[in-house]
C-alpha cells in the first residue's frame, strides 16, 4: 500500500465513468480548478448511500468554491448505476476502481464478510482534495465505514482555505 502525502502530486488514475468513457481522478472538470475525489465502499454500504446523497445535495456549494466533486468505487458498472438510480445522484460516478489503484491511493481494502455483502475486495472510505497545482491539499483515509469527514465541516474548511490562501497542512518532515 502506498502512503500518499499532503502537498505531493495526486497520482494519475483513470477509471470508468457512468454516462461517459473514463474519468481522470485528480483532474478537475466543469470549469473548476480543484477536485474532490470521494471513494466509497460500494452499493452494499448503507452509510455510503447516505453520504453520497448528502454530497450530491451539497455539490453546488462545492462548485461555487471552484471544487469539482466526483465519486468512485470498485463496484462494477451495474452496481454503480444502481447507486445512482436509487438516490437520483447527479455526481460524476466512477466505477471499477481496481485493487492496484486502491493501493496506489493508499486506501484500506477489505474483503467481503459474506457473498451477501459483496463479491469482491473493496476500498474503505477516502476523501482527497486536489488543488489547482495537482497536489493533495486534504487527505482523509479510513479503515472503517464509520469514520469519514463531515461534509459541512469540509465545505467550511475549503471556504477558509480558498478565501485565505491557507497553506497545505501536515507537510513537516522530521530531521
Amino acid at each position: 500500500m502506498t502512503t500518499l502525502e499532503a502537498g505531493k502530486p495526486f497520482p494519475k488514475i483513470e477509471v470508468h465513468q457512468l454516462g461517459s468513457d473514463t474519468m481522470a481522478l485528480g483532474v478537475p472538470g466543469g470549469g473548476h480548478d480543484w477536485q474532490m475525489v470521494v471513494v466509497y465502499r460500494g452499493l452494499h454500504c448503507p452509510l455510503c448511500k447516505k453520504y453520497l446523497a448528502q454530497l450530491d445535495q451539497m455539490a453546488a456549494e462545492f462548485h461555487a468554491l471552484g471544487v469539482d466533486v466526483v465519486s468512485v468505487s470498485g463496484d462494477p458498472k451495474e452496481k454503480a448505476q444502481t447507486m445512482v438510480d436509487e438516490h437520483d445522484l447527479k455526481l460524476p460516478m466512477g466505477w471499477g476502481l481496481t485493487v492496484a489503484q486502491m493501493n496506489t491511493l493508499g486506501l484500506y481494502i477489505s474483503d467481503p464478510r459474506s457473498p451477501q455483502e459483496t463479491d469482491r475486495p473493496f476500498a474503505e472510505p477516502g476523501v482527497f482534495v486536489i488543488n489547482g497545482d495537482g497536489n493533495i491539499q486534504i487527505i482523509d483515509i479510513s479503515n472503517a465505514p464509520f469514520a469519514r469527514p463531515d461534509l459541512t465541516s469540509l465545505l467550511n474548511g475549503l471556504k477558509f482555505i480558498r478565501g485565505n490562501d491557507y497553506p497545505i497542512r501536515g507537510t513537516h518532515k522530521a530531521a
